[in-house]
């Protein structure tokens, strides 16, 4: 399955399901499960904007709270608790045997976020979003759905994950990118974390070129090109990391639509810089 729906794609799936016959009507096998993750570093809660309009049957999921555990020595945003994030899942009617399509504001970041979450916990049936709420073309509704219970049980560990040490040595036997900022990699400035920098021998690869001006990712070939010149190809050993594992998760959704698997780094620089006796490169060279 790939990893991004349009949403001329998702509009389409839609009206499929509202239409008579065999699988109609939202609680049919094909229907997707619509979370939206809306949210925005530093700023206020995504709630207000999606109680003010948001896909139809979309439920609303908050990164903060909901898609992390409590920060501290594993980062900003570490992994939330698989039983707890379990339980959120199910609140929204997430399933086992049901497609579940995840969505933003139009960064992709947060929805990459939950893409990866759910990926991690054994879901294989989730895609993202192109472009977000800002790519809807149809209307949005104010109504707070109330959908029935789901049955998802996660799976944690389905997808690869690296801790600090993990990291370090992909650094130096494979390719880990740095999806940070120029600036921010180069230790140049440092708005968040306790010290600037990055890993020793991680490359810099900012998760904005990831996307269009238009917001949307670019087409597979540019990305696979992209990266390809970083040495992230298919076959190769991958990992990437950013500030606390949010938009890390970014860059994985595009190597994914790429065709390169990758490992996440949650906690990221957040949590590597959160250790005096962690080296720090700076500069634009991996070092």
């Amino acid at each position: 399955m790939t990893p991004l729906i349009s949403a001329a794609e998702l509009a389409a799936d839609l009206a499929a399901e509202l239409a008579p016959g065999p699988a109609a009507g939202p609680g049919g096998p094909l229907c997707p499960v619509l979370l939206d993750v809306r949210w925005e570093q530093g700023g206020p809660s995504g709630r207000p904007a999606y109680a003010a309009g948001h896909l139809p049957g979309a439920v609303y999921v908050d990164l903060d709270t909901e898609l992390a555990g409590p920060a501290g020595s594993g980062g900003r945003h570490p992994l939330p608790d698989p039983d707890d994030f379990g339980t959120t899942m199910r609140r929204a009617g997430v399933s086992a045997d049901r497609p579940v399509v995840v969505y933003d504001g139009g960064q992709g970041w947060a929805a990459a976020r939950a893409w990866w979450l759910l990926r991690w916990a054994g879901h294989e049936q989730v895609r993202v979003l192109d472009g977000g709420l800002a790519a809807w073309p149809g209307p949005l509704s104010t109504e707070l759905p109330e959908p029935a219970p789901g049955d998802f049980e996660p799976r944690p560990g389905s997808v690869p994950v690296l801790d600090a040490d993990g990291a370090a040595g992909l650094a130096r036997r494979g390719v880990l990118l740095d999806a940070r900022a120029g600036e921010r990699y180069r230790g140049e400035v440092e708005p968040i974390d306790p010290v600037a920098g990055h890993i020793p021998g991680a490359l810099s690869a900012p998760t904005t070129e990831n996307v269009t001006p238009e917001g949307t990712f670019r087409p597979p070939g540019e990305l696979a090109d992209r990266f390809a010149a970083l040495g992230a190809v298919p076959g190769a050993e991958v990992g990437v990391y950013c500030g606390s594992g949010v938009s890390g998760a970014h860059q994985v959704l595009a190597l994914a639509a790429a065709g390169t698997d990758a490992a996440l780094y949650p906690g990221s620089w957040s949590a590597w810089s959160a250790d005096p006796e962690r080296p720090v490169a700076t500069g634009p060279e991996p070092g």
